[in-house]
């Protein structure tokens, strides 16, 4: 159904690749669940995260995102709850003995199920996400390759591809540091407090952005 050349792909693939390999607050918390929790645990953040980015992506898709664009009262009050969430999760991180990272449970289980609810909201609750998903999109939807709402979800989807490509290597990789960190309790330590305070030096970023 859809029709795209060669180039076109090259061209967004390329672009979703160097997208995925920037650093951000996805990274951050998903490397950082990675260290302190094991790969589990880093893989349970991943795909919050991952699901966070399929919401938005439907959001573009089917237009809703321009709302959020559109309305300045909607748009602070997303913002505002994303930069207390991302301070509050660093003041966790910042007040941990360096034995519990981000969250302690006693379960295994129900500690990977908090921190998929964690990458979700993480994700979802920042607006510029979804205004980004709504400007970058339509850059890549070709006149008569097929329905706008299709093409723009295809190729949201393809970025999340792409990220599946990345970061479960960087979860791995994560993890063989996490077994330095948990031998030694002051490098989990000041990994929490490093941690801690770039989650809250992005929830105050967050804050003063404006659309």
């Amino acid at each position: 159904m859809l029709d795209y050349s060669l180039a076109h792909w090259v061209a967004f693939l390329t672009t979703a690749l160097l997208l995925n390999l920037s650093p951000g607050p996805d990274i951050a918390f998903i490397l950082g669940h990675t260290i302190r929790n094991g790969t589990r645990a880093g893989f349970a953040a991943v795909f919050g995260i991952w699901s966070g980015a399929c919401m938005h992506v439907l959001l573009a898709a089917f237009g809703l995102s321009a709302i959020l664009a559109a309305s300045a009262v909607a748009f602070s009050a997303v913002k505002w709850i994303g930069a207390i969430y991302l301070v509050w999760l660093g003041i966790q991180a910042l007040r941990s003995s360096g034995e519990g990272g981000f969250i302690k449970e006693a379960g295994e289980t129900a500690q990977c199920t908090r921190i998929y609810r964690q990458g979700v909201l993480v994700s979802l609750l920042n607006p510029k996400v979804a205004i980004f998903f709504l400007a970058f999109l339509p850059q890549f939807v070709v006149e008569g390759a097929g329905p706008v709402w299709l093409q723009l979800a295809v190729h949201g989807g393809m970025i999340i591809v792409v990220a599946a490509f990345i970061e479960p290597p960087l979860i791995l990789a994560g993890g063989r540091l996490g077994d330095l960190v948990k031998r030694n309790r002051k490098i989990g330590l000041w990994l929490d407090r490093g941690l801690g305070a770039f989650f809250v030096a992005l929830g105050v970023r967050l804050a003063l952005t404006s659309r």
